[in-house]
């Protein structure tokens, strides 16, 4: 076998132009000759029997090339790409150029090697720092979280709708005088002042008793998801079937009891503010790695080839896969749904996956800057930790591990150690006057609904009282996250797309 190294234009693209010598061509004719002979039928001989010279002489000499490409293409592609020298970080795009009795076969493999990177600066970068304290308000409101989980509903007799009571209605939209798709529903359960639906629609109900029908006014926003509804003044025709209010258990010691494993409501509350004082501090700690890590990279420089970008957002399209079939859901079943394509749901995980590459290359740069290595003791400590995380004794986990498997994990522990040095070094500094406003605004905006799909029987259950709700807002997560999807046929929604950014290290497969 002969390799040649040729540079495309993009300097981080190369083409692999390997000559399979007559000897490897041989062998990998004989080799598909025993792999499809049973699937030959030759006059005068039983399937599988008839030898090769014969078939050839029927079908042609060429009638095993293809399938002994398919043989020795990937094998020899693997000896190449080590033969090359080149670090190459992307599936190969194989080409068979030649292959025929008279000259060696001749196959190309284009292929996109790691970046280089150039480091800025990665040590003493500048995070926002970022608030730990818990308030006696979220305290409060922690504990009203609770309450509500573990209140009951009662019918309602002799009064009217008022704030915060779930009301059983029958309505139907209307633009124009004209109903439209979707707009209709019946004994849909709405809870008032839970901004569910959009504009003032739930504030128009209040004040209304069973039986009362009401024309309710509406506008839908501007950005509403289906086109023909934007920004469209419609009429709901609503009717008030039932209207039932939320009991809430009195906040005492019977109640902490119920709820936790304290005696006392003092004692729950104790520690429901040690909680929230332990997640800020584990929130806190993963934005710092966050933020800085996001600095290193821009102030890093690297150009990564668009194939690895593909290959990062095909592994995490596989995952997204598993993930929602552990939910009785195809990705085919969560297009249909999210009224996509696959082509739109790679866009959408794009700018995720190259965030990723480029955290993972800029913190291997970093580790081959400031030469880290792991010892053999933090070695064994990791192994123990991938141990008790999998379940497993550590002997037989030990034994699991091949030669590729031990260095990938010594790898990682490399990884771990050079985030670990950028936040480390990274100072904290209080947020902007501006940007601290703009962060306490966003912290009081309110919670918006979400409608999430978990298995596939969920929403076939679902799925017709879904279609029939008006002005419902939902929060749709671009795939990298991963389990929501947003239908178009539901009227009235809202749609908020979010993007999960990970960790450097651990976001990376």
């Amino acid at each position: 076998m002969n390799v040649k190294v040729e540079q495309l234009g993009d300097k981080n693209m190369y083409r692999l132009v390997v000559e399979a010598s007559a000897e490897e061509v041989e062998k990998g004719i004989e080799r598909a000759y025993k792999k499809v002979k049973n699937r030959v039928n030759v006059p005068g001989f039983r399937k599988g029997k008839a030898p090769r010279k014969i078939i050839e002489q029927i079908y042609g000499k060429t009638v095993f090339y293809n399938d002994a490409a398919d043989e020795i293409v990937p094998e020899l592609y693997e000896a190449a790409a080590k033969e090359s020298g080149l670090d190459i970080a992307s599936h190969p795009i194989l080409k068979v150029i030649k292959m025929d009795d008279e000259n060696p076969m001749v196959f190309t493999a284009d292929v996109a090697v790691k970046p280089e990177v150039e480091l800025g600066t990665y040590k003493g970068v500048e995070v926002v720092k970022q608030e730990t304290s818990v308030s006696d308000d979220e305290v409060n409101a922690e504990i009203e979280k609770t309450q509500n989980q573990n209140s009951r509903t009662e019918a309602v007799e002799g009064r009217p709708v008022q704030d915060k009571d779930i009301v059983t209605i029958d309505f139907e939209g209307f633009i124009d005088d004209v109903p439209f798709e979707g707009g209709k529903g019946e004994n849909y359960p709405l809870t008032i002042g839970s901004h569910t639906f959009i504009d003032n629609f739930e504030d128009q109900l209040i004040g209304l008793s069973v039986g009362d029908e009401k024309d309710v006014k509406v506008t839908f926003p501007e950005d509403y998801q289906a086109e023909a509804l934007k920004g469209k003044e419609a009429v709901f025709k609503v009717v008030v079937k039932e209207i039932k209010e939320k009991i809430l258990p009195a906040l005492d010691d019977e109640f902490a009891q119920d709820v936790s494993e304290f005696d006392t409501f003092a004692e729950y509350k104790d520690s429901v503010k040690k909680n929230l004082e332990e997640n800020k501090r584990i929130n806190a700690k993963n934005l710092k790695e966050r933020f800085a890590i996001d600095q290193v990279i821009a102030n890093a420089k690297m150009d990564i080839a668009e194939p690895i970008v593909n290959d990062q957002i095909t592994r995490m399209i596989n995952d997204f896969q598993r993930s929602i079939e552990q939910q009785g859901m195809s990705v085919e079943q969560y297009l249909q749904y999210a009224g996509a394509t696959m082509d739109q749901l790679r866009d959408t995980m794009r700018p995720d996956a190259l965030k990723r590459l480029q955290q993972r290359y800029a913190v291997e740069a970093i580790v081959k800057a400031e030469g880290i290595e792991v010892s053999d003791e933090e070695f064994e400590k990791e192994l123990e930790s991938q141990a008790k995380n999998y379940n497993i004794e550590l002997s037989d986990f030990k034994n699991i591990l091949d030669d590729e498997a031990r260095a990938q994990i010594r790898e990682d522990a490399a990884i771990r150690k050079a985030i670990d040095l950028v936040v480390d070094t990274a100072v904290e500094v209080e947020a902007k006057a501006e940007e601290a406003a703009k962060e306490e605004a966003e912290e009081k905006k309110p919670a918006k609904k979400t409608t999430r799909k978990t298995t596939a029987k969920k929403t076939a259950d679902k799925e017709e009282a879904e279609e029939k709700k008006p002005a419902k807002k939902t929060t749709a997560k671009k795939a990298a996250d991963k389990e929501e999807a947003s239908e178009e046929k539901k009227p009235a929604k809202k749609t908020t797309k979010k993007t999960s950014t990970k960790k450097a290290e651990e976001a990376e497969n």
